[in-house]
């Protein structure tokens, strides 16, 4: 796992509980940032998540030292 991975799992979390208390205070400002920041935090952890893949590919790749 690198820091991708974990950086996006920890801003959709983030994300997730603005989202949440925003619904609960009746805040649509909150909601939304909620909302963009889940979004930020998927993009960034299927960045991590590819990167990840990239180095296993390569390491693997029997013509690759």
């Amino acid at each position: 796992m690198n820091k991708d991975q974990v950086a996006g799992r920890v801003e959709e979390a983030k994300g997730k509980i603005k989202e949440v208390a925003g619904k609960v205070t009746g805040s649509d400002k909150l909601q939304t940032e909620g909302v963009v920041d889940q979004a930020a935090g998927k993009v960034q952890k299927t960045y991590g998540d590819v990167k990840e893949k990239t180095k296993d590919a390569l390491r693997s790749d029997p013509q690759n030292p």
